[in-house]
C-alpha cells in the first residue's frame, strides 16, 4: 500500500461547479432536441411518434390512468346565466374521484347544429375563471362554445401546485408527480365534458391559456390529439434557458415534468404536429425570454415542413412583459376561426375583449359553489391519491426477490438514472500527496464526469495485509474536516478505508442557499443532487477497485444520515459491495423536507414507483447489512425479509457501530 514521492503527482484541475454543471446539462438537452427535430425524416416520426407520446404520458404522471375507460365525467349545474347572445353555466366535473374542478360554460344562444369549441384552461390568477371571463365571452360572440377551467390550485376548492416551489414536498420528485399532470388530466376531461355536450361539434377542439394556461395548452394538445388545435400564451421557453438564466426560480412546479426522458419543450411541441400550433408571447417577459421563445418554435419548425404543414405554425412576438397584448389576443381569435370555423378573417376585422370591468360579471356571479363546498372533496391532497409510493413486496423465496430486483433496478436505470452519463470520462485518478500520521495514507483524485474532480482519503493503519478490502465512507454535507476519517478509523473492520467525498461535500460544497435552486434545476434536467452522488459513488468504487494493494472483490461502503440513501442504490446498481454499513438511515424517500431546500436532499426521480430506501436494503441480500443508531421501522422488512432467506445474507443491528464487530 506504500507508495514512493516519485509516484505522486500534485496538479490544480477544478473541482466542479454545480451551476455550471446544470447548465451544461440543460444546454446538451435542448441542443439533442434540436438535433433530434432537425435530422428525422417524416416517415421516421410517424413510426415514432406513438411511442413518444406513451413517454409523455409517463413524464406527466398519468401512465397509470391514461389506459383506462373513459366516460363524459359527471357534471352538476349550479346556475345559469343569461346574457345576450350568450348564456354561462356555472358547473363542476371531476378530473379524478373527487377531484372537482370548477368552470364555467359559455354557450352561444340560438344554436343550430354543432359549433366548435374551445377549452380556456387558466393561469395564476386569482378566480381564474373570473379574471380570464372575457376570453371566454369573446369566444362565444364569435360562435365558439367555450369552457373555462380554473386550475387545481386557485380553483374554488384549492389544491397545491407549489410543492416543490413552497412547501418543501421535495419527495414529489421521488412520486414522479408533478401539477403538469393533474392539470393535463383536468384539461382532458374537460374535453370529454365538451365533447359529450349536443351543441359541440367533437372534431374541432381547441386549446388555449396564459401562463401556466399556456404550458397546460402545450402538456394536452401534444398528449389528446382530440385538440385541433392549439394557441399556448407565455408559456413558451427552452430547458437551457429555464436553467442557465434562472427563470426557473420564478416558475410553479406545474411549468415542467417529471423529465426521466430529459426532453426539451420542442419534443412536446413536435407532439402536436402537423397541428395548427400559434405560438404567442411577450419580448419582454422576464420569466420566459424571447430568444428562448424563438429557439423553441426553430426546434418545431423542421418538423412541420417535412410533415407538408409549414402554414400550420405561427409565432407570434409582442411587445412587453408577461401579459397578452391586443395583437396576440386577437391573432389568436383569428387563428381558431379559421382553423376550427374554416373562415378568413384578418386579426384587425374580428374584434378585441371587451375590456371594461363594469361590462362583465362580479367573480360571484360566476361561483360554482354558493355557501359550503363539497366535504369529500380530494383537492387538497390528489398528490398523495393519483401517484401513491409503492408498498413494500411480498418476496418469498430467492428466485422472488431476484425478478423483482431485476425489475427494479431496470426501471431505476431507464427512468431513475437515466440521465446518468452515457460514455463516462477516464477516471484520471491521480495521487496528490501522502501522510503518516494516526493512520498512514494518501489523498487522491478522481473524475466523476465532466466538470468534477473528486477528492478521496485513503486510510490504513500498519502494518496492512494486501490485497486489502476495503471500507468507502461517504462524507456528508456541512460536516467537519475529519468526521468522515473519524467516522472510518471508528470501524472495526478489517483492511483500509476511504474517505469519499461526492459533489456537494467537500471541496465541491456549494452554500445551502443555493439548495432550493438547485434541487429543482437538477430534476428538470433528469437528475437529482441524490443521483448525481450515487454515480459518484459508483465512479469512486471503479477507482479504489484499480488501486495497488486493493482486493477488488471485497469493497463495502458505509454511510450516515441522508448519504445512507446514496449509499444504498449505489450498492444496487453496482451489485458486488460486500457490505453495507448504515448509521442513522432515513425511514423513507416519501417524507417532505424543509421548505428552503435546504437539509437532506433524498429525491429521485419516480423512485417511489418501484421502491423505496428500506425496500433497496432488502434487495441487496445477500449483501452484508449494518444497521446502526436510531433505525426506522421501515427497516423492519429488509429485516424480516434477510431472515426469511437466510444464509449467506447476514443483516446486523446494533446501538452505535463501535459495538459492531466487523469481520
Amino acid at each position: 500500500m506504500e507508495r514512493g514521492s516519485g509516484r505522486v503527482t500534485s496538479r490544480w484541475v477544478p473541482s466542479g461547479n454545480i451551476r455550471d454543471t446544470l447548465s451544461a446539462e440543460a444546454a446538451a438537452i435542448t441542443e439533442a432536441t434540436t438535433r433530434r427535430l432537425a435530422s428525422v425524416s417524416a416517415s421516421a416520426w410517424r413510426r415514432a411518434e406513438s411511442g413518444l407520446r406513451l413517454q409523455w404520458c409517463e413524464m406527466l404522471g398519468l401512465d397509470a390512468c391514461w389506459g383506462l375507460p373513459r366516460r363524459a365525467p359527471s357534471v352538476v349545474v349550479t346556475g345559469v346565466l343569461e346574457r345576450g347572445s350568450y348564456r354561462i353555466e356555472k358547473l363542476h366535473y371531476e378530473a379524478w374521484p373527487k377531484l372537482y374542478l370548477t368552470a364555467n360554460l359559455y354557450v352561444p344562444r340560438g344554436v343550430t347544429g354543432r359549433l366548435p369549441a374551445v377549452l380556456y384552461v387558466s393561469g395564476h390568477a386569482r378566480d381564474p375563471k373570473s379574471h380570464y371571463q372575457a376570453h371566454a365571452r369573446r369566444f362565444a360572440e364569435l360562435g365558439f362554445v367555450c369552457l373555462i377551467v380554473d386550475t387545481v390550485q386557485l380553483g374554488e376548492i384549492p389544491g397545491y401546485h407549489h410543492g416543490c416551489y413552497r412547501e418543501g414536498w421535495w419527495h414529489w420528485y421521488s412520486r414522479g408527480y408533478t401539477p403538469a399532470g393533474i392539470e393535463t388530466l383536468s384539461a382532458v376531461r374537460g374535453l370529454d365534458l365538451l365533447t359529450a355536450r349536443p351543441e359541440v361539434d367533437p372534431e374541432r377542439l381547441g386549446i388555449t391559456g396564459i401562463s401556466g394556461g399556456g404550458v397546460t395548452s402545450w402538456w394536452a394538445a401534444a398528449l389528446d390529439e382530440r385538440i385541433r388545435v392549439a394557441a399556448p400564451v407565455c408559456g413558451t421557453a427552452t430547458l437551457y434557458s429555464q436553467v442557465h438564466d434562472r427563470t426557473i426560480d420564478g416558475h410553479c412546479d406545474c411549468i415542467w415534468w417529471t423529465n426521466t426522458r430529459r426532453w426539451d419543450l420542442g419534443d412536446v411541441g413536435a407532439l402536436i404536429a402537423p397541428r395548427p400550433l400559434l405560438i404567442a408571447s411577450a419580448d419582454k417577459d422576464g420569466i420566459f425570454t424571447v430568444e428562448s421563445i424563438r429557439q423553441v418554435h426553430a426546434q418545431v419548425a423542421p418538423l412541420y415542413r417535412k410533415l407538408g404543414a409549414r402554414e400550420n405554425l405561427k409565432l407570434v412576438e409582442t411587445p412587453g412583459g408577461h401579459s397578452y397584448h391586443e395583437r396576440s389576443r386577437t391573432e389568436i381569435f383569428a387563428w381558431f376561426a379559421r382553423h376550427l370555423q374554416g373562415r378568413e378573417v384578418s386579426a384587425a376585422e374580428i374584434g378585441d375583449l371587451e375590456l371594461d370591468p363594469a361590462k362583465l360579471e362580479r367573480p360571484e356571479a360566476l361561483r360554482v359553489f354558493g355557501v359550503g363546498l363539497p366535504a369529500d372533496a380530494c383537492n387538497p391532497r390528489v398528490q398523495d391519491e393519483l401517484l401513491p409510493a409503492v408498498g413494500a413486496p411480498h418476496l418469498s423465496d430467492a428466485e422472488a426477490l431476484r425478478t423483482h430486483r431485476s425489475r427494479v433496478v431496470t426501471f431505476l436505470r431507464e427512468h431513475t438514472f437515466g440521465g446518468f452519463p452515457t460514455r463516462p470520462v477516464p477516471l484520471d485518478v491521480q495521487v496528490e500527496y501522502e501522510f503518516d500520521e494516526d493512520a498512514a495514507g494518501y489523498r487522491f483524485g478522481f473524475t466523476s464526469e465532466p466538470g468534477w474532480r473528486l477528492s478521496a482519503q485513503m486510510l490504513y493503519r500498519k502494518p496492512l495485509s494486501t490485497p486489502a478490502p476495503v471500507m468507502l465512507g461517504l462524507r456528508l454535507p456541512g460536516e467537519g474536516r475529519g468526521d468522515t476519517r473519524s467516522f472510518l478509523l471508528g470501524l472495526r473492520a478489517p483492511g483500509a478505508r476511504v474517505a469519499v467525498e461526492v459533489r456537494g461535500t467537500g471541496d465541491t460544497s456549494w452554500g445551502e442557499d443555493l439548495n432550493w435552486h438547485v434541487r429543482r434545476a437538477a430534476a428538470w434536467t433528469g437528475r437529482t443532487v441524490a443521483s448525481m452522488r450515487v454515480w459518484d459513488v459508483l465512479r469512486a468504487v471503479e477507482a479504489v477497485r484499480g488501486l495497488p494493494g486493493i482486493d477488488a472483490t471485497r469493497i463495502s461502503l458505509a454511510a450516515r444520515g441522508e448519504m445512507a440513501v446514496v449509499a444504498l442504490y449505489a450498492a444496487l446498481l453496482d451489485g458486488r459491495i460486500e457490505s453495507v454499513v448504515l448509521s442513522d438511515p432515513p425511514a423513507t424517500q416519501d417524507a417532505p423536507g424543509e421548505k428552503d431546500g435546504r437539509g437532506a436532499a433524498l429525491e429521485m426521480l419516480s423512485c417511489l414507483r418501484v421502491t423505496d430506501v428500506a425496500q433497496v436494503a432488502g434487495l441487496l441480500f445477500p449483501t452484508r447489512l449494518v444497521l446502526a443508531g436510531a433505525v426506522p421501522e421501515t427497516f423492519q422488512w429488509p429485516e424480516a425479509l434477510y431472515r426469511r432467506l437466510g444464509p449467506p445474507g447476514r443483516i446486523t443491528r446494533v446501538s452505535r457501530l463501535s459495538d459492531w464487530e466487523g469481520s
